[in-house]
């Protein structure tokens, strides 16, 4: 009969991890016990920073809020890590040369529009700043897909579980939903954060990230720069011009904000989530390999399809954003006469807002919507064409409501714009006045006279008889 080769037998392969916890668990205590060979044990970094880092990370992952599953604390501190590279404080010096820049563009915007200028004071941000002065509205914007991808997420991989391991983890749902959160988290702050390099100001995509805010970030307008062979005084000075313009539309317009993120948010709340993906990812989910779902989240692959209705939405939510971009791009462009490269800084960044950057494409993958004004060319050719039928006060009246707004099909042609609105505007008058007469008691009565195919006829014989008398006769209206 063999016998088992006993433990301390120098011939039996020994798993460092498992006798390290076996001692514990024998009675040894934490006698001798060394925290960095049980990191190396279990193959973590042996650093005790970069251990403390990964343990309270962990620990936010399963904890979290419990009226929202997404840990939107998470996602700040991810886009703060994110933006903090290469991310220099504001100087005094550059505080001062966007304040009166953005002066300067409020002076020059005067002659061209009616919307009047806002008592905002210009800020300069940095990357880091941008991100705290956003993140409130791209929670707003983002909430409804990440609370579906986190309940998905945290559905799925609870149903992988074995039975025993849930009755043994009463608290798995909950946790699970906290992971699913925590991952959409993380990979939010990544793409805003990632975002943060890449804008110039508060409006940059075209919607007000952070209300009645107006700002420029030195170090990203520096970058834009680069390569244009423009100097940077001009730079700052268009970038400023387009700015306040987006100031002034936003704030003496004061629909319009939530009318554009109000459509975003419908938008979100119509996406649903793509569960067999989610589940065959479970199924095959590494724990030790989370980048897995991280780089699923950022590759889009749990949005489905659209539907006819998202379509529809998405089409009218362009619209409206080429309507913002194409106004602000012709309102700044000419203001900006007098700077010499104006034309080639407005190319530059047409070019730049219909392709959209990097980060911007990571972060339409993530909530299955890209923020991009798809027809700025044909919207600023709208406004144009509004501004020579029209005039100024006639162009910039149409933010006046925003039934007045025009459609897609109006993009199509911008020229006749005008002529169907006053079609239309001539078609509603008509009936308008036609009401006001019925209710001011203008029309005829029809108690008598015509109740019947032989009284019509009667009064007809009796239009041809005009000297008979009859009072039917000569009075007949037809």
């Amino acid at each position: 009969m063999s016998s088992t080769p006993a433990n301390n037998d120098d011939d039996t392969p020994k798993d460092p991890l498992q006798e390290m916890l076996a001692n514990l668990l024998g009675g040894q205590g934490m006698e001798g016990f060394d925290p960095a060979e049980l990191a190396k044990a279990a193959g973590l970094p042996s650093d005790p920073n970069v251990l403390a880092q990964m343990f309270s990370q962990v620990q936010a992952m399963m904890s979290g809020s419990s009226d929202t599953p997404v840990n939107w604390d998470m996602a700040r501190d991810a886009a703060r890590k994110a933006a903090a590279g290469g991310d220099p404080s504001v100087t005094p010096n550059q505080q001062r040369e966007v304040d009166e820049a953005l002066r300067l563009a409020e002076m020059w915007l005067d002659p061209f529009t009616e919307l009047a200028a806002t008592a905002i004071m210009g800020r300069a941000w940095s990357r880091a700043e941008w991100v705290e002065e956003t993140l409130g509205t791209w929670q707003r914007l983002t909430e409804p897909v990440a609370n579906s991808i986190a309940f998905a997420i945290s559905t799925a991989m609870n149903e992988q579980l074995p039975e025993e391991m849930k009755s043994a983890m009463g608290g798995a749902a909950s946790m699970m939903q906290n992971m699913g959160g925590a991952l959409f988290g993380l990979q939010l702050g990544a793409a805003v954060g990632a975002l943060a390099k890449e804008v110039m100001g508060s409006t940059d995509i075209g919607i007000p990230l952070a209300d009645l805010q107006m700002a420029l970030l030195p170090a990203n307008v520096k970058a834009f720069g680069e390569g244009l062979e423009v100097p940077e005084q001009e730079i700052l000075l268009y970038l400023a011009l387009r700015e306040a313009a987006h100031a002034r539309l936003f704030v003496q317009v004061p629909w319009l904000r939530g009318h554009l993120l109000g459509a975003i948010e419908s938008y979100a709340r119509g996406i649903h989530i793509d569960m067999s993906r989610i589940e065959d990812l479970a199924q095959n989910l590494d724990p030790s390999n989370p980048e897995g779902l991280q780089a699923a989240l950022s590759e889009g692959v749990f949005m489905p399809a659209r539907t006819p209705e998202q379509d529809a939405a998405l089409a009218k939510l362009e619209t409206a954003l080429a309507l913002v971009e194409g106004w602000v791009d012709e309102v700044s462009f000419a203001a900006a006469a007098n700077l010499p490269a104006a034309a080639a800084i407005r190319e530059t960044i047409r070019r730049r807002r219909a392709t959209g950057g990097p980060a911007e494409h990571a972060f339409g993958s993530l909530v299955g919507l890209e923020l991009r004004p798809r027809r700025l060319r044909e919207a600023s050719a709208l406004w144009a064409s509004l501004k020579e039928q029209r005039g100024i006060a006639g162009r910039d009246a149409i933010w006046d409501h925003p039934d007045l707004l025009p459609t897609s099909a109006d993009l199509d042609d911008a020229a006749g714009f005008s002529a169907r609105r006053s079609a239309a505007d001539a078609s509603e008058s008509d009936v308008d006045a036609a009401l006001a007469k019925l209710l001011e008691g203008g029309f005829d009565s029809f108690d008598g006279g015509t109740e019947s195919g032989e009284a019509d006829g009667d009064a007809d014989a009796g239009a041809g008889e005009p000297g008979d008398g009859s009072p039917e006769g000569p009075t007949t209206d037809k």
